[in-house]
């Protein structure tokens, strides 16, 4: 039963009550923005909508200036809105995939949408400019090129919560309520085959399961005490935290990627969309176009993989900076071929700050964890003056605050593209191509 029309014009809304609403453009983090009482009316951001639909939204948060709700009755549907193929992609259930309610092409435009309005609203760009639109990836060797073949059973890594009982499951959206499932159907196959949700778990906090590009196998568990997920972390990106063992699989994975084959332990950094190393890889190449002789940096360089990349073209000093030492000893295993690769382990904007990588350089790969790079490190970098830079990017607003600051140091982008790396989630992946102005 909606709230009636004395309560909504008083604004006297609480939890759980019910408004119907007409719903407007996406918005960057999984949701669309709709008004409730008119277009000048409160704003609340609407899960499992598409734009121009009318619906009924259940309210679940409450802020001073707007609301959070899920549509839990849709009165007049969008011609892209399907049939979540996962039976917890609802209201109230698993909070990990965003978008199963929308078909694969409308998807695509969600998340274009996305990245346009963050680089217009944040960046000042005209991303008309830039010709920007989310591509889809290339679907993963040996599976099928339909559409669900593409936006289910792809992802590599994957992290269960343990709730009091000990059963594993995913988190509800914003919460640390765990949801228990059968399968996770955006899991690689491989994952989806393993027992784990079949069991209980008394003493673990969280499971990691990893299927890699080479055919590994592995589950890892975090046992009771030691750090977890946060509320609303994506489950097989929640930052490490307390010690990890291994319950079944080797101890290092092999991951397939620009002609190499790539070893590392199963808990290190690896894209989690089987096709996206390469892809991103062969971007970032063909961004830099790096030539005989030139020197790179790879930060927040992980295993090496662009830093390899761009080694093998150049033939000159390649330095990768990462702070993770697993990722560090990685790097220095699998580029031990490249007699010219240098490795520091810090934190980016501490390498820059006390001159541990020191110039001059001609490229730079800049590949930073959600928050973005910062003011701290994109000054530094505009100071370095190399001669271009490829930005990778997991968050389009944290992109866009970066791409700003270069921008006013005198720096231009010269293209950018965008990558539906997470099908069925909100997440994209971006590479924008800087050069000084």
């Amino acid at each position: 039963m909606t709230v009636a029309d004395d309560r909504l014009s008083a604004g006297d809304l609480i939890e759980g009550d019910r408004v119907e609403v007409v719903v407007g453009a996406p918005a960057h983090g999984g949701h669309c923005v709709a008004r409730i009482g008119g277009p000048h009316g409160r704003v609340v951001f609407v899960r499992h909508a598409l734009p121009g639909e009318r619906v009924t939204v259940e309210i679940t948060e409450l802020h001073r200036g707007y609301l959070r709700g899920d549509a839990v009755e849709i009165h007049e549907a969008s011609p892209d809105r399907v049939t979540p193929p996962c039976p917890y992609a609802r209201p109230g259930a698993c909070g990990g995939c965003d978008l199963q309610h929308a078909s694969g092409e409308a998807q695509l435009r969600w998340k274009t949408e996305v990245v346009r309005e963050q680089l217009i609203r944040l960046a000042g760009l005209d991303p008309d400019d830039l010709g920007v639109r989310v591509e889809p990836l290339p679907p993963p060797l040996n599976r099928p090129a339909d559409e669900p073949g593409q936006l289910l059973g792809w992802r590599s890594r994957i992290r269960y919560a343990i709730d009091a009982a000990g059963r594993p499951g995913l988190l509800q959206h914003r919460s640390h309520q765990v949801v228990p499932i059968d399968r996770c159907r955006i899991a690689h196959p491989a994952i989806q085959e393993l027992d784990v949700l079949a069991n209980d778990w008394p003493n673990v906090d969280s499971l990691q399961a990893v299927a890699s590009t080479g055919g590994d196998v592995v589950v890892l568990g975090r046992p009771s005490g030691a750090s977890g997920p946060a509320p609303g972390d994506d489950l097989a990106e929640a930052p490490e935290g307390g010690p990890l063992f291994r319950l079944s699989g080797p101890a290092e994975v092999i991951e397939l990627a620009v002609g190499r084959a790539w070893r590392l332990p199963p808990q290190g950094f690896w894209q989690v969309h089987p096709s996206a190393a390469d892809t991103l890889v062969n971007t970032v190449l063909e961004m830099l176009r790096p030539a005989a002789g030139e020197t790179a940096w790879d930060l927040y360089g992980g295993a090496g993989l662009f830093a390899a990349a761009v080694a093998e073209r150049t033939g000159g000093r390649v330095t990768v900076v990462e702070s993770s030492a697993t990722g560090v000893a990685a790097a220095r295993a699998n580029l031990a071929g490249l007699p010219h690769a240098e490795f520091v382990e810090a934190r980016v904007e501490v390498a820059l700050s006390r001159r541990r990588v020191t110039g001059p350089v001609d490229l730079v790969v800049l590949d930073p964890p959600r928050a973005g790079a910062g003011a701290r490190v994109v000054r530094a970098l505009a100071a370095a003056r190399p001669r271009a830079i490829a930005y990778v990017a997991c968050d389009p607003a944290a992109l866009a605050r970066d791409l700003k600051t270069f921008v006013s140091l005198g720096w231009r982008v010269e293209r950018l593209r965008a990558f539906d790396c997470f099908p069925m989630t909100q997440h994209i992946e971006c590479v924008a191509h800087l050069v000084p102005a």
